[in-house]
């Protein structure tokens, strides 16, 4: 069995950086980061607010594009195509999980994780729907909209949704922020469930010490700068 460091890497940043204009001021956001990561790897991002974590798991995901450095996805440098080829890539390639479950409120759980395999034109998006939806314990709830969902039930639909592409790669903004302790429990045991089912590679940003702890490695943010990187023995 190949170990994290044999694998072939899923994400590599080089010398990445972004800055933005604000008035006569530049400000760096993010400050000359480089990092790999293995297929299959898990991997938590962690730093105090504003220390860039959200920017570096965007950049990542190619949601942004850096002012300086490289990021190759998947094996694809993603810096070098446009908004739309970016799009399609992460449509075919990349799941996300958000804080604030990014659920579309006009579609029924079952609408909103059928959604992505729609927009990619599969004829049969119901049926792995609604499978997904067993796995999450939401079986008895596919017909519910999200505003009749709790914050938990929420969650769940998202990330059945996140996983109904058998994505590669996996980005998570907090996905245990909005809940509480015992929800977000349960959120992180399905969360690693799935992505041990699927083998799917992992990056999260996180403030929770329970959800790092379940990750291969920690990659500690301050300021901009990665100031730690510490892998599990």
């Amino acid at each position: 069995m190949q170990t994290p460091a044999q694998k072939s890497p899923a994400l590599e940043l080089q010398g990445l950086s972004r800055r933005y204009r604000s008035g006569d001021r530049q400000l760096t956001v993010l400050d000359d980061a480089s990092l790999s990561v293995a297929q299959g790897e898990k991997v938590a991002i962690i730093g105090p607010s504003g220390s860039g974590k959200t920017t570096l798991l965007g950049l990542c995901a190619g949601l942004d594009l850096p002012s300086t450095g490289g990021i190759s996805l998947l094996g694809t440098d993603i810096t070098a195509m446009d908004e739309n080829g970016r799009a399609a890539f992460r449509a075919a390639q990349v799941g996300f999980v958000f804080q604030n479950f990014q659920l579309i409120p006009s579609l029924t759980a079952l609408e909103n994780v059928m959604a992505p395999l729609e927009l990619r034109g599969e004829r049969d998006a119901e049926t792995p729907a609604r499978a997904l939806l067993e796995r999450v314990g939401l079986g008895r709830r596919t017909g519910h909209y999200p505003i009749q969902l709790s914050g938990g039930e929420q969650q769940r639909v998202a990330l059945a949704r996140a996983f109904i592409n058998k994505p590669k790669i996996l980005f998570a903004d907090e996905p245990t922020g909005n809940l509480d302790g015992k929800t977000g429990e349960r959120i992180i045991e399905l969360l690693f469930e799935l992505n041990e089912s699927e083998g799917t590679t992992l990056i999260l940003v996180t403030h929770d010490p329970a959800l790092a702890d379940h990750c291969d490695r920690v990659v500690s943010l301050q300021d901009g700068r990665i100031v730690a990187d510490k892998r599990k023995a």
